[in-house]
């Protein structure tokens, strides 16, 4: 099985920006989705926040508890970013990771995210609900794609002479 998920997409936006957004601005362009939640307990409210000198991706509960998916490993605004990733069930030897790589191109930005490690999640593991490894694989990058997506109308919205900030 391969074990990585990997997804594209050009955002009109430069790479610094697309890169705050996916940073500073999750909380407003992720969308959750039941089939791939972190806890039994989702869908609650993204953010990336730095504990005593580390920064890490959580989820923050309507409880207020507050689920770390994972450590920072890499960033690098405007060009790269990578991130542990986990589910409640996972145990220790489990680590899937995802990189974002954040490229200048013509008219903007292009995304790319693979999310790798896969195989170090049993199949029969709820978190990938029984599916056939293309299947899931597939699934899950369908998942990516939409969530790249609401990325790129974060990361265009506030753009000047847009409908966000900097419009006169």
């Amino acid at each position: 099985m391969s074990s990585r998920v990997v997804v594209a997409l050009r955002i009109k936006a430069p790479p610094v920006r697309v890169f705050e957004a996916f940073t500073r601005e999750i909380a407003l362009w992720w969308r959750p989705n039941s089939l791939f939640a972190f806890t039994p307990r989702s869908p609650g409210v993204m953010a990336f926040e730095d504990v005593e000198g580390a920064r890490r991706l959580v989820e923050r509960l309507a409880s207020g508890k507050v689920f770390e998916v994972g450590k920072v490993r890499v960033w690098e605004p405007g060009q790269r970013l990578v991130v542990g990733w986990r589910q409640a069930t996972f145990a220790p030897e489990m680590d899937t990771e995802v990189e974002v790589r954040f490229e200048a191109v013509e008219d903007g930005t292009r995304v790319t995210v693979e999310h790798r490690g896969w195989d170090s999640v049993p199949s029969a593991h709820v978190a990938r609900h029984t599916f056939p490894d293309s299947l899931f694989l597939r699934r899950h990058g369908e998942w990516w794609r939409d969530l790249l997506d609401g990325l790129a109308l974060a990361a265009a919205d506030r753009q000047p002479g847009t409908t966000g900030e900097g419009q006169a």
